[in-house]
């Protein structure tokens, strides 16, 4: 029998490693951003604390940043790269960046970044047994029933024999330290609940795609 998998999601995972006192720079730049957080009423008491809603979500513009963000640039063309996208054709905008700080059984809930292109998390610091990013399956292309792949009846009664890749509602992304996931924007992602946190501490941004030069283009957003 011959399986072909077609229109598969691409999540990039890559490696970004920062000299150790640079590193510390950051952590304590961030930790003194969550002491100063402009709008504390809005995270919930099992939520993970997010820079973009508190103020600070302009970390790209901080020059103790300047050294990761460099980095992260390269590592956003290989993604175009591996999407068979000419680089050379677009322009990267990066619209917002931001430091989520996560204790205990703090989690960061299903989202999308609808206002953007292309989407990132950088890990910062993260122990081995801290919560990961977790993707869900919006599209369920091979549920040949409807809620076949969700429902609990049939989970529980044992339709479905084995959760695999083919089946699943959810994926977990194992997540190391220096780690850094590029991902469509447009795709439904959060972190593992009742997981125990050593005070993770991620970067996330978001981008925008812009066309260096739109003549002729039906498509994308013309030069700025």
């Amino acid at each position: 029998m011959k399986v072909l998998n077609l229109f598969p999601l691409s999540i990039v995972q890559d490696k970004i490693l920062i000299n150790t006192e640079i590193k510390k720079q950051m952590l304590e730049e961030i930790q003194s951003m969550q002491l100063s957080s402009k709008n504390k009423d809005f995270k919930g008491p099992q939520d993970s604390w997010t820079g973009d809603t508190q103020g600070f979500e302009y970390l790209f513009k901080n020059q103790k940043f300047e050294l990761l963000f460099k980095q992260i640039k390269t590592k956003l063309l290989s993604y175009l790269k591996h999407l068979g996208i000419n680089e050379n054709k677009i322009d990267l905008y990066m619209t917002r960046s931001w430091a989520t700080i996560s204790n205990d059984k703090e989690r960061i809930k299903q989202h999308k970044h609808q206002q953007s292109h292309i989407s990132f998390a950088y890990y910062l610091k993260k122990d081995v047994e801290d919560s990961n990013i977790v993707f869900f399956n919006e599209d369920f292309r091979n549920e040949i029933v409807p809620s076949l792949f969700t429902s609990p009846t049939l989970k529980k009664a044992g339709v479905i024999k084995e959760i695999n890749l083919f089946n699943a509602p959810t994926v977990d992304i194992r997540i190391e330290e220096d780690d850094i996931v590029i991902f469509p924007s447009k795709s439904m992602h959060g972190t593992q609940v009742n997981k125990s946190n050593k005070q993770r501490i991620s970067i996330s941004g978001d981008v925008v795609c812009i066309a260096k030069d739109s003549e002729l283009l039906e498509n994308m957003m013309p030069p700025l």
